[in-house]
């Protein structure tokens, strides 16, 4: 499949809401997370071979990981595989891919996505994703995928947007994870969408965009030029990298442009951001428990319990719980409370020390 559309998978991150199940070693992208037989990134690079061919997919990720990327994707070509030497958050990362596909294809339509979200209605998904590339090609829009809030989530970014008969829509308002009762305004309100983390455009606008607010990081990508796809990129990365502003594409660069547009998504989607969004998307019993391993559970409800072990694991009375049973960790916590699990991960890296990570 020849393409001009190429696809950045951007597969670094850690995955700390998601522990003990996500560990530092092998992050929630590359697990099966889903129980289908394949791990996020797995279904996240099939899902893309529908818009665009295998060589012109690439995979973002940190320099640890690059191992594991090739062992879950063995079709894809090891040069598309770009490692980051230190994490920077978005902006560098999305940075780094612009202009090495810039080398290749300066008139190319670039898709940004994240490597560990869970999406369903496949084929809706991809008409979506080819009206924001249709609108990018040759334009100078940032486009960014949005889905239709259905409760007051405070976990996610809202996108408001200004109404008109078009599919893509001028991008408003940026909110990030707001309190409880302007979630509720927002639902209510009907022109807020969730920021699913997906972007389009074309090649020239975001290095056009880069240039004019980050240009500092701007500069040293454009410098590095003539390493791209050649013996001395790798150093090059390495040296320049952990220079870069820490600081997310969103901040950086979709907050300071006036020329943001929005493409309402017509498919299921999750972010799969904790325990409490994985029990929302997997299929249930009678009581809204989510099972996976050996359990014998009596008056229990609404819980998810995860077990990779030999152990019977029975359980009672628990309402609202995550009981997460692993070779060497055992966590009992109430499911919902997501924020909590950054201060578990701290609490045990301070006492026990990183193994458990």
């Amino acid at each position: 499949m020849k393409s001009d559309v190429f696809v950045v998978i951007m597969a670094g991150g850690v995955g700390s809401r998601f522990w003990p199940y996500s560990r530092n070693a092998r992050p929630k992208q590359f697990i099966d997370v889903l129980g289908n037989g394949k791990s996020l990134l797995q279904m996240t690079y099939q899902r893309f071979l529908t818009t665009t061919g295998s060589e012109n997919i690439i995979i973002v990720t940190n320099d640890i990981y690059s191992e594991l990327v090739q062992e879950q994707l063995p079709d894809l070509n090891p040069e598309h595989i770009l490692t980051e030497p230190a994490r920077r958050n978005t902006a560098p990362c999305i940075a780094y891919a612009a202009y090495k596909i810039r080398k290749k294809n300066p008139n190319a339509v670039m898709v940004v996505t994240p490597a560990d979200h869970a999406i369903f209605q496949e084929e809706n998904f991809t008409n979506v994703i080819k009206t924001a590339t249709d609108a990018a090609r040759g334009s100078d829009k940032l486009l960014t995928v949005g889905i239709t809030p259905n409760r007051p989530e405070t976990g996610y970014g809202y996108i408001q947007y200004l109404e008109s008969d078009s599919e893509v829509k001028k991008v408003k308002t940026f909110t990030e994870k707001p309190e409880l009762a302007l979630a509720k305004t927002f639902l209510q309100s009907g022109d807020f969408v969730w920021n699913a983390g997906i972007f389009v455009w074309s090649i020239s606008a975001i290095v056009g965009s880069f240039e004019k607010s980050l240009p500092d990081m701007a500069e040293v990508f454009e410098a590095g030029d003539a390493t791209y796809y050649g013996s001395e990129e790798k150093s090059y990365i390495n040296k320049i990298y952990p220079q870069c502003e820490n600081i997310s594409i969103d901040y950086g660069i979709l907050e300071k442009s006036k020329l943001v547009f929005v493409v309402q998504g017509t498919f299921d989607w999750s972010d799969l951001g904790s325990w409490n969004s994985l029990h929302e998307i997997r299929d249930k019993d009678e009581q809204e428990n989510v099972i996976d391993g050996d359990v014998i559970l009596g008056e229990c409800s609404n819980n998810i319990i995860k077990s990779e072990t030999k152990r019977l694991i029975v359980l009672d009375n628990l309402d609202g719980y995550l009981v997460g049973d692993f070779d060497d960790v055992l966590i009992v916590c109430k499911k919902d409370q997501d924020s909590r699990f950054r201060e578990y991960v701290a609490a045990v890296k301070s006492k026990k020390g990183a193994k458990y990570l």
